[in-house]
């Protein structure tokens, strides 16, 4: 993955064939042209919890027309920190009972969740010019 700086207070990053495009919010000094890095975490929680609540559906050939999933947090302003995430499991009327359960575990599963319980090491080094 290779990050670069476009301008302002936009941040990219190409992986894997993409351009994810970050920038800051106006107060923040940027355009709000795209979300904050900040975002682009909460919707891979939400998102990566999705697959898995999408693939558990349809294994089992329930409808996924009808299911969404909300996400929302407490936030702690002393801290400036999420201190709770949670994430509402909206189902078909038709979704059976007896998977409410299994559905929740699979949501559990996600690799962005696991990240966030058992986190990796970070190491964080300097290069100085482009002979590096």
């Amino acid at each position: 993955m290779d990050v670069y700086f476009p301008g302002g207070k936009k941040v990219f990053a190409d992986f894997k064939g993409f351009t994810v495009e970050t920038d800051q919010p106006v107060p923040a000094g940027g355009d709000n042209s795209a979300p904050a890095p900040f975002d682009l975490f909460l919707a891979s929680i939400a998102t990566c919890a999705g697959i898995f609540v999408l693939s558990f559906m349809q294994e089992r050939n329930i409808p996924t027309d009808d299911a969404k999933i909300s996400m929302r947090w407490e936030y702690n302003r002393q801290k400036h920190l999420i201190d709770k995430m949670i994430l509402d499991l909206q189902l078909p009327a038709e979704f059976p009972e007896q998977y409410k359960a299994a559905v929740v575990r699979a949501a559990e599963l996600c690799t962005v969740k696991r990240h966030l319980h058992e986190p990796p090491e970070f190491e964080i080094n300097t290069i100085i010019g482009t002979n590096a």
